[in-house]
């Protein structure tokens, strides 16, 4: 314990920190100025796309059905008491398009398309794949991570939209079908409640923030990770529990910042 209080050991913990931190900056933003280059080769980018939706795309829709069917027996007890049953719809929608849909499909998609991501990068660095690119001069960055992480920016909206979806179907089939609210006002009071720009734009942003983020961290830790299965197996672990904590804190962050605009 106590040689961890040594001056030297503190800065060397530190200086390692904020260089870790600053190799990540900088890949970030190689990344994010790979865009027109990741656009010219739309065969990567696609079959990006189609893997990682594809991957997450059961769980996402199951989860929503769930997710959906409780918030409609929730939602509907709750209004009843205040006579508002009719606002279930309205509720069901507002709570997955603003909150719900983004968090949890984030959530779904870090500990599902996250952790594969990470493991296929941390499997090609332990068969020094990446290495055997650079000897033949092939960006591996340019060829294997700008394409994954513009494929999860792009395939995680997407599947918020439909986690959003399927949610409220499955608020419909509770609260309508099951329970008998009023499919008119159900539908109605949704039309004219859920704002494009305010509700739906703010959600869509949240996913698309959630996507960078998610991706970004998935790649970082199997490009960093220690050639080795259980170096591999660790930064699948670590890219689950960052990128968990890193979506429920910006979720706070945004949220914040959308309604006090």
């Amino acid at each position: 314990m106590m040689q961890w209080l040594n001056p030297a050991n503190v800065g060397f913990a530190v200086r390692s920190k904020l260089a870790d931190l600053g190799y990540a900056a900088r890949l970030f933003l190689r990344l994010l100025g790979l865009l027109g280059t990741t656009l010219r080769r739309p065969h990567l980018l696609t079959e990006q796309i189609f893997f990682l939706g594809n991957y997450s795309l059961a769980i996402i829709m199951v989860s929503g059905l769930f997710v959906g069917f409780v918030l409609g027996l929730q939602g509907y007890y709750i209004l009843q008491r205040y006579g508002s049953s009719e606002a279930l719809g309205l509720m069901v929608a507002l709570s997955l398009v603003r909150e719900l849909g983004p968090v949890v499909a984030a959530l779904l998609f870090a500990g599902r398309a996250g952790t594969a991501l990470t493991a296929g990068i941390g499997l090609m660095k332990a068969g020094e794949q990446l290495a055997a690119m650079e000897m033949m001069g092939v960006d591996p960055i340019a060829r294997v991570l700008a394409p994954r992480f513009w494929g999860g920016v792009i395939a995680m909206p997407l599947l918020a939209a439909v986690f959003s979806a399927v949610g409220i179907m499955g608020g419909w089939l509770v609260g309508v079908v099951m329970i008998g609210v009023d499919p008119g006002a159900f539908w109605s009071q949704m039309q004219g409640g859920v704002e494009v720009f305010a509700d739906v734009g703010n959600g869509i942003l949240k996913s698309l923030v959630f996507g960078l983020t998610v991706t970004f961290v998935a790649l970082l830790q199997g490009h960093e990770c220690q050639p080795t299965p259980e170096g591999v197996s660790l930064a699948t672990t670590r890219t689950v529990v960052m990128a968990s904590l890193a979506v429920l804190g910006l979720d706070f962050v945004l949220t914040a910042m959308m309604f006090s605009i």
